[in-house]
């Protein structure tokens, strides 16, 4: 059997962490086996859906990197399909016309569950022909009175519900457009979708949809339910608590790579491994490896993967991504050092891009202000001497390389008879404007020459002008 999986979302948000951890799941299953991967946008939520969370979902199935096979396909698109469906099931008389009120409907479950029992649709014009002409009316299914829906879960396990817990679900409204019980049963079953991988909020509509799956006479997939995501505070993630979209993590610094990592090991293991390439993911992943109970998102966790992908993966890579985040702080970088070189040196001391972006303006960007804290402490009178032998000694290089550089400030620090401490803060911030960097002969050797005797220039006017204030 050739697998065939898919991810079904509703483009009323955007693509959420737990949506995306679904797409990665469907996606994976797939992939190990050969199979097809398909996209479907559930869109029939006319009121809800919009164009702009369909591209937010496109977007971030891209930036992912999890690319389909088929689609993406519009709900939208396929009503002529649905009503074809809805009409062969009243003719088989699998489906019936109802035409009670809401408010009808609203009394019949107030009235059972002030006797105690589930509410639900009593079937009331289940067998009638007594139609009226005059009067509006949904179409319902006409679900099994007996026996039970057995789900063989391949992450739960074994679920029954007996066909006399459900009720006659509504299948197309009065308007003639068809429910989403509906849309995806005949969806799945004309794409011939063999696994279903879903959050288990859908372990209820399963059995509905086995059953109207076994009234069309259609192969019932295999189902898998995902257990949800709980937040940093311990509550259920959802598009309204705390699901951020997947694309706030690009804007917030994070590579692909770290998100897809961390939202795998959000309820799948294996052993105690912690990181995986997609790759490597796509040989060894398994349903059965799921976890039954809910997992907790932890943003640091997310941070410690994002910092290893960071430090270890290509620079030319983690610098295609990094370019984003220049171009949204508009930081020129047109005079400095490539974003290759800025992510070796960088790479080992932020958590993310947008704060690599963040802490490295002084690699491209002249500045006439230290940071207050830094030149206090630093930039006082006694850091004259050190940073004008400096300058002298760094001025006199042919070749501006990190060797020279250091060889420079070395000598610098040993004619004066000092440590390099002494030397060295001063130097950082002067040629930084602030306190943090990579090595100081790194540092210097990306700025370049000619604007690091300019900077220590400025610090020296800087602690002159301190000196006369005193």
């Amino acid at each position: 059997m050739s697998i065939v999986s898919r991810f079904a979302p509703s483009p009323t948000g955007y693509l959420h962490v737990g949506g995306a951890r679904t797409a990665l799941f469907s996606w994976l299953y797939a992939r190990k086996y050969g199979g097809t991967f398909i996209l479907r946008i559930e869109d029939t939520d006319l009121e809800r859906s919009s164009q702009e969370s369909v591209d937010a979902i496109l977007d971030g199935m891209n930036w992912l990197g999890l690319d389909w096979d088929q689609g993406p396909f519009y709900q939208t698109k396929r009503f002529d399909l649905y009503k074809e469906v809805v009409a062969q099931l009243l003719a088989d008389g699998k489906a019936y016309k109802c035409f009670c009120t809401i408010e009808e409907v609203d009394a019949m479950r107030e009235a059972q569950t002030a006797a105690g029992e589930k509410p639900k649709y009593n079937g009331m014009w289940r067998d009638r022909t007594d139609h009226p002409t005059d009067k509006p009316f949904v179409i319902r299914f006409k679900n099994p009175q007996q026996g039970v829906v057995v789900i063989d879960d391949l992450i739960k396990g074994r679920i029954e519900v007996a066909n006399a817990e459900l009720d006659d679900l509504i299948i197309a409204r009065s308007d003639g457009t068809p429910t989403y019980n509906l849309t995806v049963v005949v969806d799945d079953w004309k794409m011939g979708v063999t696994h279903v991988i879903r959050g288990d909020d859908h372990v209820n509509n399963t059995p509905r949809q086995m059953n109207i799956l076994a009234a069309l006479g259609a192969d019932i997939p295999k189902y898998a339910h995902v257990p949800m995501i709980l937040g940093d505070d311990g509550k259920r993630l959802s598009k309204r608590h705390g699901a951020v979209g997947v694309m706030q993590y690009r804007d917030d610094g994070y590579l692909p790579e770290a998100l897809l990592n961390y939202l795998v090991r959000l309820g799948w293991s294996h052993g105690d491994q912690e990181i995986f390439s997609l790759e490597e993911l796509v040989q060894i992943f398994d349903l059965a490896d799921c976890n039954r109970a809910p997992s907790a998102f932890n943003t640091e966790k997310l941070q410690w993967l994002n910092q290893h992908y960071i430090r270890t993966s290509d620079a030319a890579y983690v610098a295609k991504h990094l370019q984003w985040h220049v171009t949204e702080q508009k930081l020129d970088i047109s005079n400095g050092p490539t974003l290759e070189q800025l992510v070796a040196v960088q790479g080992e001391r932020v958590k993310t891009l947008k704060e690599m972006v963040e802490v490295s303006r002084y690699f491209f960007e002249d500045f006439s202000e230290f940071e207050e804290n830094a030149a206090k402490k630093h930039l006082r009178p006694v850091a004259a001497e050190p940073l004008k032998a400096v300058q002298q000694a760094l001025a006199a290089i042919t070749d501006w390389t990190a060797e020279n550089v250091h060889a420079a400030i070395n000598s610098a620090a040993e004619s004066l008879g000092l440590g390099m401490g002494k030397v060295g803060m001063p130097l950082r911030v002067a040629v930084t404007g602030g306190g943090n960097s990579p090595s100081l002969d790194v540092t210097l050797a990306l700025i370049g020459q000619a604007r690091c005797l300019a900077r220590i220039e400025l610090a020296l006017a800087f602690i002159s002008l301190r000196g006369e204030a005193a």
